[in-house]
């Protein structure tokens, strides 16, 4: 038996009664009336902590055109390339000595940012020669050299980097005062120094041959803080202690 109930404006409700049960058949709901389930409430945002960004501190910077390698491509250079038993030098047109350093050796130096052959050799050995046989022209040509210098250890290349510290450690002793000139030009030369400073190959119980070729980048740093400290004069120490806290004295007990 069947029994409909339907007052308007409420549910409308089916009974049907089997056995002498009442029991409630189905329910249908008029548009618009209103529900009390239970919804699903919407998910929680979610925040992930991250970590800070990799500073990139030891990440190596792109190069640019240097003023080296268009001198050199425009025939500017009295150097030749020479071959021996020794292996590639430069074969100079004119006497060293005799050069202008205050237009060639910046230029020289600007090279050490190349890192392809003939620019990079060219560069490099075309400084070393020009320190040899420099004499008291170097010293009047410090400040020209600290922004070359500066732009080859910010490219942040093991290799330039070991390059241009060899140089530093001839420059100090190409000439007199030459050393102490280098010490107002700290804060320019050290910054990068002070993130390598600590970047040793460790090699275990292996042999490691960059020793041998002196291409550990550590070992270069503290050579040069430590040419910079006997070379630099009496406020040497002090600055270089400055820029780099870590370093230790090779001249004070």
């Amino acid at each position: 038996m069947l029994l409909t109930f339907p007052p308007w404006g409420q549910e409308r409700t089916h009974f049907l009664i089997i056995g002498g049960q009442l029991g409630s058949s189905s329910i249908s709901r008029p548009r618009g009336s209103v529900t009390h389930e239970k919804r699903a409430e919407p998910e929680q945002n979610v925040y992930r902590v991250k970590g800070p960004p990799a500073a990139g501190a030891f990440k190596e910077r792109p190069t640019k055109p240097t003023a080296f390698r268009k001198f050199y491509e425009r025939g500017d250079f009295p150097i030749a390339l020479e071959h021996d038993t020794r292996g590639n030098k430069i074969a100079w047109k004119v006497e060293i000595e005799k050069l202008d350093y205050h237009h060639y050796l910046p230029l020289f130096f600007d090279g050490l940012c190349e890192m392809q052959f003939p620019y990079e050799f060219f560069a490099r050995q075309g400084i070393h020669d020009m320190l040899e046989h420099g004499g008291n022209k170097i010293l009047p040509v410090i400040p020209q050299l600290i922004i070359p210098i500066k732009n080859a250890l910010n490219l942040r290349n093991r290799q330039v980097i070991c390059i241009t510290l060899k140089v530093l450690q001839h420059l100090v002793v190409s000439a007199d005062m030459v050393g102490e000139a280098l010490v107002p030009y700290y804060r320019q030369i050290l910054p990068i120094l002070n993130i390598f400073k600590n970047k040793n190959v460790n090699s275990g119980d292996g042999i490691d041959y960059s020793q041998q070729k002196r291409e550990n980048i550590g070992d270069l740093i503290q050579e040069t803080l430590e040419a910079f400290e006997r070379y630099g004069g009496e406020d040497a120490y002090i600055n270089i202690k400055y820029m780099v806290p870590t370093y230790q004295s090779c001249l004070l007990n």
